[in-house]
């Protein structure tokens, strides 16, 4: 856009319709605007071709640019596309090429119309890689020496997960093979967890791996932690009699931090808390995974949750998953059935008093409390 332009995209909202404006998408890098162009990146001139096969077989048919999602808003777009799947615009006549001898049908605006930005260009310009294209494994290094070591156990499970899936025990020994050229210690442990009885040589490398380069730390997620809880959704579980001073304390403490609370209950029609007073629910237990949410507390009432097996599964669930959860005085025996009161973290707090709340969710901004993984491969 021109620098003169104001206006801005603005992320502020979820889709209405899931499948309407989500599903139906059709992004697609060859897809510009008057003010930008195409650079020489060879994989995004490929994009520019693979993105338009890849709508084309997707949504059915040449004329998803006619789908609403699509479709530019306060600007119409007129094309000599007549035919197809899904063409809903009527067009009279038979011209669907341009120049015709008719003088019909739309014509590129020979000022506001799309033209290509002169780019000066020197020297000779020809079809061929770089020789640091040759170069196969130093980045993939970089990225792995730049990461904590709680994120390499990370990349080391994905990968005993993925591979594990394969049937062919040499095509297994092959991928160790390379990995050995990026790092000798992820390999080992790769190999270990594939079971490999002979550790094969390291791959036929076109460039030696660099040793020269430095971690860095902006490639790593958890080095770079959020310094907020905004946006994010704490899943309250809660049972008859749950004591709704606490929650009345979290209600405001997750509101400053620019989140929300769902509730989550036995029963879809609600919960009576402490004072007998029916709290709505966003869900039943056992039908909204802690996946959905950014952290998690439990606030048990009379109605106990230890014996309710999806309640179990719930906090057991959100716990391995490193989120920060938080429990009042009466899941004590929820929370010993889980088996989480040893060994006790940062990332598992009591709520036993109204101002606890907010010393939790300020805690949430974190999001994970990694250090508890450490008990995990213990």
């Amino acid at each position: 856009m021109p620098a003169a332009d104001n206006r801005k995209l603005v992320l502020d909202r979820a889709v209405d319709n899931f499948f309407a404006e989500t599903e139906q998408v059709a992004f697609c890098t060859a897809t510009v605007v008057p003010g930008i162009d195409f650079s020489d990146d060879p994989l995004l001139q490929g994009r520019n071709f693979s993105y338009l096969d890849t709508q084309l077989k997707r949504l059915g048919g040449p004329n998803f640019t006619k789908i609403p999602i699509n479709r530019p808003k306060g600007c119409p777009v007129s094309n000599y596309q007549q035919d197809g799947h899904t063409q809903i615009t009527p067009r009279k006549g038979r011209v669907n090429y341009e120049p015709n001898g008719w003088g019909e049908g739309p014509r590129e605006h020979p000022l506001e119309g799309y033209v290509s930005y002169r780019a000066p260009v020197t020297g000779e310009k020809a079809r061929l890689r770089p020789e640091s294209f040759a170069d196969h494994y130093s980045e993939a290094l970089q990225f792995y020496i730049s990461q904590t070591a709680s994120e390499q156990s990370h990349i080391v499970a994905a990968l005993i997960f993925e591979l594990s899936k394969c049937e062919e025990p040499g095509v297994r020994a092959r991928i160790v093979s390379h990995l050995r050229n990026i790092d000798s210690t992820l390999a080992v442990q790769l190999a270990d967890g594939l079971r490999l009885e002979i550790m094969p040589d390291p791959a036929p490398a076109a460039r030696p791996t660099r040793s020269d380069l430095a971690p860095s730390f902006a490639l790593s997620i958890q080095s770079n932690p959020p310094d907020s809880f905004k946006g994010r959704v704490l899943g309250l579980m809660i049972s008859d009699g749950f004591d709704d001073s606490i929650l009345k304390a979290l209600q405001p403490a997750v509101a400053v931090e620019g989140s929300v609370i769902k509730l989550i209950a036995p029963k879809t029609g609600g919960a009576r808390c402490s004072k007998d007073k029916l709290h709505p629910v966003d869900a039943r237990i056992g039908r909204a995974p802690s996946v959905l949410f950014d952290a998690v507390a439990v606030l048990p009432g009379t109605e106990g949750l230890e014996t309710a097996q999806a309640a179990v599964y719930f906090l057991v669930d959100a716990y391995h998953h490193c989120k920060f959860n938080s429990y009042s005085a009466e899941a004590a025996p929820l929370i010993d059935v889980c088996g989480l009161d040893e060994p006790a973290d940062e990332g598992l707090t009591l709520l036993s008093q109204p101002d606890h709340a907010a010393q939790f969710v300020a805690s949430c901004r974190q999001l994970r409390h990694w250090p508890r993984e450490n008990f995990f491969r213990t």
